[in-house]
C-alpha cells in the first residue's frame, strides 16, 4: 500500500496492493490495522454508495456539529473529487483540493473530518463509495455552493446535473460561522467510543 499526503494536514491519497490475475483483481479496501499503521487512524462507522450519471454534481456536503471524516473510492467509471477546507480558525480556510479517481485505478481518497466534500461525474455513469467516521445526521447537514466564485473550484464541467437542494446551496461566506466546524474540534480523529456516545 502507498500513501501520499496531499495538500492539507491528514488528507491522503491511498494506493492500496491489487493483486491482478486474468480473471481480475482482489483488493483489500479497509484493514483497520494496516491502514493506522500507515497514518490512517479513523474508525469508520457507516458506508455509503451512490450510483450518478454523467454532469451530474454532488455537494458540496458537510456535516457540522460532528463532522465525518471520507475514506473514498470509486467502483466503476471516473470522478473529479473535490475537498474544501471550510474549518474556522484553520490556516487553510476556504481553500480546495481535488483528484481524479478512476475505478480502475482503485485509489482511495482520505478527507479529514470539517471538509466539505463533493464530485462530478465525467465518465458515462459513476458508482460511488464512501465510509464515514460518524453517521448521517440531518440536522447537523450543510451544504456549501459547488460554484461558489470565492472558493474558485475547477470543476472540469460547466453545466452539471444538481438536486435542488445543491442548487440553493449557500456561499460559504453566507454561512452563520457557528454552523461550520471548528479547526480545534477537527485536528484529531475521535474514538469510535466518543463517536458512539456523543
Amino acid at each position: 500500500m502507498k500513501v501520499v499526503k496531499l495538500k492539507f494536514e491528514g488528507a491522503l491519497l491511498i494506493e492500496p496492493r491489487v493483486f491482478r490475475d486474468p480473471r481480475g483483481y482482489f483488493l483489500e479496501g479497509w484493514n483497520e490495522d494496516r491502514f493506522e499503521s500507515e497514518g490512517v487512524p479513523h474508525q469508520f462507522v457507516q458506508d455509503n454508495l451512490s450510483r450518478s450519471k454523467m454532469g451530474v454534481v454532488r455537494g458540496l456536503h458537510y456535516q457540522s456539529p460532528r463532522p465525518q471524516a471520507k475514506l473514498v473510492s470509486v467502483l466503476w467509471g471516473t470522478i473529479f473529487d473535490v475537498m474544501v477546507d471550510i474549518r474556522i480558525g484553520s490556516p487553510t480556510f476556504g481553500q480546495w483540493e481535488g483528484v481524479y479517481l478512476a475505478a480502475e485505478e482503485c485509489l482511495q481518497l482520505l478527507i479529514p473530518p470539517g471538509f466539505a466534500h463533493g464530485f462530478a461525474v465525467i465518465s458515462e455513469e459513476a458508482i460511488f463509495s464512501y465510509k464515514c467516521s460518524d453517521y448521517y445526521h440531518p440536522e447537523f447537514e450543510g451544504s456549501v455552493h459547488w460554484n461558489d466564485p470565492a472558493i474558485g473550484i475547477e470543476w472540469p464541467i460547466g453545466r452539471p446535473m444538481l438536486s435542488p437542494k445543491d442548487a440553493r446551496a449557500p456561499r460559504l461566506s453566507d454561512i452563520p460561522t457557528d454552523r461550520l466546524p471548528q479547526y480545534a474540534d477537527c485536528s484529531e480523529p475521535a474514538s469510535l467510543s466518543e463517536l458512539v456516545l456523543h
